[in-house]
């Protein structure tokens, strides 16, 4: 597992339309697969694809989002990224995030093995961008970004890319 880029984008203000999880949902192993596994097996992605207002080059990525909040402590959410406006379809839940820069890495790794979801992955994420200059808030928004194709298209070695995203102050 490598980061094999790491750069500043500018995101617009958005809506993440999806579900919201905390420590209750996860697994034994401490991750929310199982969660995602239903995501998959629902269809719901494909429920939000046609009923929501897609932003070009932003709505086309699933997004795993993970935030402490004053109010309800650790929260992972599962969805996508829409226009603020956007009406919930019935069944899910929906927050505002505001526009902002946002630090990125891609990950490099195998999905399979479980190694881009590990803590070391994560650390070594934010330690990228720390090297950078950037700082970011310990309770701001943290995105897992999949995009299409980084994440989706493994490559001749089986990897893939994932997004690791923070939220900049």
């Amino acid at each position: 597992m490598e980061i094999v880029k790491v750069y500043r984008e500018s995101l617009p203000g958005v809506k993440l339309i999806g579900k919201r999880y905390t420590n209750a949902d996860h697994d034994a192993s401490g991750t929310f697969a199982g969660q995602w596994g239903k995501w998959f097996q629902s269809g719901w992605f494909d429920t939000l694809k046609k009923q929501c207002a897609s932003i070009p080059n932003i709505s086309d990525d699933y997004i795993g989002a993970i935030r402490m909040s004053a109010g309800n402590g650790f929260e992972y959410w599962i969805g996508i990224l829409y226009a603020p406006g956007s009406e919930v379809p019935d069944g899910f839940e929906s927050i505002e995030i505001a526009a902002g820069d946002i630090g990125v890495c891609w990950l490099y790794g195998n999905e399979k093995s479980g190694e881009l979801y590990s803590m070391e992955a994560s650390d070594m994420s934010m330690a990228a961008l720390k090297k950078q200059g950037w700082n970011f808030s310990e309770n701001g928004w943290f995105l897992e970004r999949y995009n299409y194709p980084r994440f989706t298209d493994p490559d001749e070695k089986g990897n893939v890319i994932l997004d690791i995203c923070a939220y900049l102050m």
